[in-house]
């Protein structure tokens, strides 16, 4: 005589939309407050030399960008300069205060 066992099957895992929208979200919440924090944190970081020195210059009374970039780079197209002096300094325009402190990109400090 052969005894037949009946094997208990677990249930079919059964997902709605609903749950699919849940389990979705759950996934979702930490890849999106991944991206807002490095969003957020972005344009925080500044470079600087390996030695942690950075070099500025201070502006002087009537001086300009153009007047700033021929004395730190004479030989350079002061176009050029201008245009890193912004980048590096985060400026949205030319326009300079007397006694404004400006960092001095790499390259052209001593």
């Amino acid at each position: 005589m052969t005894a037949t066992v009946a094997v208990a099957r677990a249930p079919r895992l059964r997902l709605t939309r609903r749950g699919r929208v849940v389990f979705t979200s759950l996934a979702a919440v930490p890849v999106v407050i991944a991206a807002m924090v490095f969003a957020l944190n972005g344009g925080g970081a500044v470079a600087t030399d390996g030695a942690g020195s950075l070099e500025t210059v201070t502006v002087s009374a009537g001086q300009t960008m153009w007047d700033l970039a021929e004395e730190v780079a004479p030989t350079a197209d002061p176009r050029d300069v201008i245009a890193e002096f912004l980048a590096v300094n985060q400026l949205g325009s030319s326009g300079l205060q007397p006694g404004q402190q400006l960092a001095v990109p790499a390259r052209y400090s001593d």
